[in-house]
């Protein structure tokens, strides 16, 4: 009975609009009195929960994001994804598709691949022919690569409530991210050919070496993050902090377009998200406490298992609960609250806590493109101002590659677990 007031208790607070962390920690406390537990351990968790070192990575990347943001980087990204891609057919699409990988690598944001590229692309593209419907919606499933390929601040937070390696689960994002936007080029290429969109001509050695210089230095970013990491040479965390530094060398002494004053803004931005995200976890660190208690995590598994025993089925069921919980809460968010409750129940039928990561990120990212509360769609929408119905129908054929690579990410393991075994050992 208490369980069910608590879980009762918590849908509502976030139904009338209380922040989520807000509404796990009143939810975790009532919980708390409920069972006649001393109400200083609601502070004591939340203290602990915070009081961790991988943490201070996603200051770090959110540091190291802006800043490269700030120095201008897009249109390197875009010269050089044009270089590659450029002369396939439905040219300016794939290069969208491609600079959201290079993107993805840079700012570890889906809403910040979508702005950036997004304000650039779009544009240009329907000056080219393509329709804005379809400019839209490639740029929107797109950037969902952004939060999966490293640096990846909700693989951290999801290594942080699980308890992960949150080394395995960066180098695990890097084929699953790869693999979405290898299905997303297959439909622009077909699409592109029946709709007759133009492809660029194939650039020439010196206009290909000059994207390359400019391309290369944007990317060593994520380069200095893969490689340090997979390496073994420093931890997540100490290689964002390197991410950091690198990002200030670049604004200021090579790129020479960050100034102090922006420096000193991009501090204030990123010290307000990151206090969030922080919060949350603090918040999020009770409200698993609770679980444990409660032995919740256990009673879902009997639940679920009381309804079928077929493995394939219990996934799919899995995979249907992110995906609703996905439409109504953003990403990050929706991984606080079922996180704690979710691993347990995957790990007992058998799926690596690492896989397991992917799963979710990838499945609640695909949440961002989808309505009411897509926040992809509504930062495509402030810049194409198409409205968002019109959005959401141009959106719909792009499902099905996403759906599909959600699909071979979950059935297929290896996936996401070979580059991590073979970097770290099985």
């Amino acid at each position: 009975m208490s369980l069910g007031i608590f879980f009762l208790a918590l849908i509502l607070l976030m139904l009338v609009g209380v922040p989520v962390a807000f509404s796990m920690a009143l939810a975790s406390a009532g919980y708390m009195i409920a069972m006649g537990t001393d109400l200083s351990m609601v502070v004591q968790r939340m203290v602990s929960g915070a009081d961790s070192f991988t943490m201070l990575a996603i200051p770090f990347f959110f540091m190291a994001g802006e800043l490269m943001n700030i120095s201008g980087v897009t249109d390197k990204i875009i010269r050089l994804a044009k270089v590659l891609v450029g002369h396939f057919k439905g040219g300016l699409a794939q290069v969208n598709i491609v600079a959201s990988v290079f993107f993805a690598g840079v700012s570890g944001s889906a809403t910040a691949d979508t702005a950036a590229l997004g304000s650039a692309l779009i544009p240009a593209m329907v000056k080219e022919g393509y329709s804005l419907d379809f400019s839209a919606a490639i740029t929107v499933a797109s950037s969902c690569v952004g939060p999966i390929i490293p640096p990846s601040i909700t693989l951290v937070l999801y290594g942080i409530l699980a308890q992960a390696d949150v080394g395995r689960l960066l180098i695990a994002g890097i084929l699953p991210g790869l693999l979405i936007a290898l299905f997303q080029m297959g439909y622009t290429y077909f699409y592109s050919k029946k709709m007759g969109y133009p492809s660029d001509p194939r650039a020439t050695r010196k206009e290909a070496w000059a994207a390359t210089k400019g391309g290369v230095t944007a990317l060593m970013m994520p380069i200095i993050i893969i490689g340090g990491t997979m390496s073994g040479v420093f931890t997540p965390t100490e290689s964002a902090a390197i991410a950091v530094a690198y990002g200030i060398i670049i604004g200021f002494f090579v790129y020479r377009n960050l100034t102090v004053k922006q420096f000193y803004s991009s501090l204030k931005k990123v010290g307000v998200d990151s206090m969030n995200n922080l919060f949350i976890l603090a918040a999020a660190a009770c409200f698993s406490w609770v679980m444990t208690m409660s032995k919740a995590p256990e009673h879902l598994v009997v639940a679920m298992t009381s309804l079928t025993s077929n493995r394939t089925l219990l996934i799919l069921l899995i995979l249907l609960i992110l995906i609703i919980i996905g439409f109504f809460m953003q990403a990050s968010q929706a991984l606080m609250v079922l996180a704690p409750i979710l691993v347990p129940v995957a790990t007992a039928i058998g799926i690596d806590p690492v896989h397991f990561g992917l799963i979710m990120v990838v499945t609640l990212t695909f949440g961002g493109c989808t309505p009411p509360v897509g926040s992809m769609l509504f930062v495509v929408n402030s810049i194409t101002k198409m409205g968002f119905s019109r959005l959401t129908k141009a959106m719909l054929p792009l499902y099905l590659p996403l759906i599909l690579a959600i699909l071979i990410i979950t059935f297929i393991p290896q996936l996401s677990l070979f580059l991590p075994n073979l970097v770290f050992g099985s």
